[in-house]
């Protein structure tokens, strides 16, 4: 926690509000499984471009609000859970200058987002309904992709702005 600036705190704050409204205003409901698709995903991967690991609390915190504030609360802890994963192997996979290594971290972090909302609601709603919701999560994963590809484009000019 030494490391930490005042700024970088703040901005991390900055990106979980972003995080959150990206999450919570463009969203389309899933109705097999009471989910929605949203463009969330490209807020998470912008966080831990300028953040690094402190991107996962940033991406789990403000994914993890907009579920608790939407009423999607049995979706709040495994949202927390599978968006700091996401994160975590976006930042791990991610390298500044790579394309192959953006689309790389960005692909094997939406494969933990599209794996990992399987899993739960295959436990919660059944197997068929799991099914069900792979389509729009991989929509929702594309947009995140796009949206993160997009954000390592024009990366150098962001930094540059977050200094």
């Amino acid at each position: 926690m030494k490391n930490l600036s005042v700024k970088k705190l703040t901005l991390a704050g900055v990106m979980a509000a972003l995080v959150f409204v990206m999450t919570y205003l463009p969203k389309v409901p899933v109705p097999v499984t009471g989910g929605y698709v949203h463009l969330g995903d490209g807020a998470i991967f912008l966080s831990t471009l300028l953040l690094g690991p402190l991107g996962i609390p940033a991406a789990a915190i403000g994914s993890g609000l907009s579920d608790l504030l939407g009423g999607y609360m049995v979706y709040v802890i495994p949202t927390v859970v599978i968006k700091g994963l996401m994160a975590l192997v976006a930042w791990k996979l991610w390298q500044e200058g790579s394309w192959l290594r953006a689309v790389i971290a960005f692909v094997a972090a939406e494969a933990v987002m599209v794996l990992g909302y399987f899993a739960f609601e295959a436990v919660l709603y059944g197997a068929a309904s799991a099914w069900a919701a792979v389509g729009p999560n991989c929509i929702q994963g594309l947009a995140g992709v796009i949206i993160g590809l997009i954000c390592h484009a024009v990366y150098p000019r962001i930094k540059q702005l977050a200094k």
